[in-house]
């Protein structure tokens, strides 16, 4: 009997069938999709504000880096030798060399940073379209710094300003004022004598500032670590780092228009010191 009984619970117990429903049109459970959670993690409102968040941070930390090489301009043009600024480019180009070809670890980060910022615009931009979507005819009216209400707009600016920066200074693509390859100084040099360049970058710092002080504090939203006693701390550190980024970043141009960086050498000294030749 007892035989008879594990039988017919045999019998009962449903075969996994080829027919068995399943996400994304799968035959059968054993041809799930891989990666389901991947993408059920990213169409969730919570997923994207992860992912938003932790590119984010990757993207912050490279501006962080950017800046504080960038002040190596402060060093000065160099004396009898290549510029402090221009020697970090050469070491940045070369670095890995020879495990790794010449700016091979370069692109590679350069690599990294575009798909953290595309996922990242991706990202925001669809959770602007949820919100809006969910949003009542009437919202109430909430309270918001100036810094939260233009993150949409600071952002994009700030990507248009990207663009900008790259096609200037690191395609030399466009040169509103002369530019040599590999002559970082000089090329910081001349494009800050314009007083017009010299605004466009200083008023994207003040946005930059901007995006950066709240994206600093949403994080720490996002990652839940805010609480009413931490809170104040954590908008100090936000707002100082932000500051202490853009300041440096602003300070650079603002420099070299007043005259306290001094100027390069000639092309010919520039040349006998190592320095590429314009392209």
């Amino acid at each position: 009997m007892a035989g008879d009984g594990r039988a017919a619970t045999r019998q009962q117990t449903p075969a996994l069938s080829s027919e068995a429903p399943s996400l994304g049109g799968a035959a059968g459970s054993a041809e799930q999709p891989r990666l389901r959670w991947v993408r059920e993690f990213w169409a969730s409102t919570l997923g994207k504000k992860i992912v938003v968040a932790a590119t984010g941070v990757i993207l912050a930390a490279y501006v962080i880096l950017h800046a504080l090489g960038n002040l190596k301009a402060l060093q000065g043009p160099g004396d009898g030798e290549p510029a402090a600024v221009d020697q970090y480019a050469t070491f940045l180009r070369d670095v890995g060399d020879p495990v790794i070809p010449a700016e091979g670890l370069l692109w590679i980060v350069r690599a990294i940073l575009l798909a953290a910022l595309v996922i990242h615009v991706v990202g925001i931009t669809q959770l602007i379209k949820r919100n809006r979507a969910a949003r009542p005819g009437n919202p109430p009216v909430v309270r918001r710094t100036l810094a939260s209400r233009t993150m949409a707009l600071s952002g994009f600016l700030l990507l248009a300003f990207i663009v900008f920066h790259i096609l200037q200074f690191t395609t030399l693509t466009i040169h509103p004022t002369p530019l040599a390859q590999g002559a970082v100084y000089a090329n910081l040099y001349g494009a800050f004598q314009e007083w017009w360049i010299v605004a466009i970058y200083v008023a994207m710092m003040a946005v930059l500032f901007l995006h950066m002080r709240h994206a600093l504090w949403s994080v720490l939203q996002t990652a839940g670590w805010d609480k009413p006693n931490r809170n104040p701390t954590f908008r100090r550190g936000a707002t100082t780092t932000a500051l202490l980024v853009a300041g440096g970043f602003a300070l650079i141009p603002i420099l070299f228009f007043v005259g306290a960086l001094p100027e390069p050498p000639s092309a010919s000294a520039s040349a006998s010191a190592g320095i590429e030749a314009p392209g």
